[in-house]
């Protein structure tokens, strides 16, 4: 069995300026995607599957699909805000679809196997997939045993702003208690400092795991979140801008003790384009893999 990768590609990127899912940057121009597809492709995945929106199906299909032909099955899904459980009907004044869960939900019609499910514009490094692709493997024919990849915080920080991410709660067992969300996070005066609800500066805890959107699920995991959408919109359904989002059904199902979740460490360094300031790096640091041997010089 092979499992496959679901990759996350339906978002602007607001703060990036652009579709930086489509963003040359690496020596041949690659995407970032293009590193994750052929380090999932090295680490053994069978398929890709992206979910996009209909507005940039042309581009997207011209500028990364077509290059991975003959060398790994790759299937296309659409995000859409009227794409919702029968009954349901968006706000006529709600523009964004729901969230990464929303997106998720996308996949459930062509994905059978255990998948693992990844952001279009974050690099995760080669480690990180194999570590998930080998418990994937060992999830063939089981429910509820799904993992995450969990990076140290301080791996994951920007040089140009504060970051979002999810800050783990691990049993002494290794499994996720919780996740929670944490904004602004960044290194002032050599100390790691957050921004909390009220706006002021907190302390964020040192050597901590942090979810970088790398999950690991079996199929089961569609028929949690259909029955979760479905809550979230009888309680949320009418708001503008209220999203659905993985870490609400993960804690959702550890609480109800319905599913486990393994939080894999990986020594991977993280990298990517949260901020346009974030570009140039980004390219320097692929040219450096490249120059090294990690990567070739040209990918596909």
């Amino acid at each position: 069995m092979k499992p496959t990768l679901f990759i996350l590609a339906a978002g602007m990127g607001s703060r990036y300026g652009g579709l930086k899912q489509l963003d040359s940057l690496g020596p041949s121009g690659e995407t970032i995607m293009d590193y994750s597809v052929y380090d999932a492709l090295r680490a053994g995945f069978g398929k890709i599957v992206f979910v996009i929106r209909h507005d940039f199906e042309d581009e997207f299909r011209k500028k990364v699909v077509e290059k991975y032909a003959g060398h790994i099955d790759v299937e296309v899904v659409f995000q859409d805000i009227n794409n919702l459980p029968e009954g349901f009907k968006p706000n006529p004044e709600r523009v964004k679809p729901w969230g990464t869960n929303h997106a998720v939900l996308m996949g459930k019609d062509v994905i059978k196997e255990p998948f693992a499910v990844i952001n279009a514009d974050d690099y995760y490094g080669a480690e990180s997939f194999k570590i998930l692709a080998d418990f994937l493997r060992s999830t063939e024919g089981k429910k509820g045993e799904y993992c995450m990849v969990g990076f140290r915080i301080e791996n994951t920080l920007s040089e140009n702003g504060g970051v979002s991410r999810g800050l783990c709660e691990v049993s002494e067992e290794g499994f996720l208690t919780g996740v929670n969300e944490c904004h602004g996070i960044c290194r002032k005066n050599g100390k790691l400092v957050q921004t909390l609800a009220d706006g002021s500066e907190g302390e964020f805890p040192e050597g901590s795991y942090v979810s970088m959107n790398m999950w690991g699920f079996t199929p089961d995991y569609f028929d949690y979140s259909v029955r979760d959408f479905i809550s979230f919109l009888n309680e949320h359904g009418d708001e503008l801008k209220s999203e659905f989002y993985i870490p609400t059904v993960v804690n959702n199902l550890i609480q109800s003790g319905e599913a486990t979740l393994k939080v894999l460490q990986t020594p991977s360094k993280w990298f990517g384009v949260t901020f346009a300031a974030d570009r140039d790096a980004t390219v320097a640091e692929f040219r450096r893999l490249v120059d090294e041997g990690v990567y070739p010089e040209r990918l596909f």
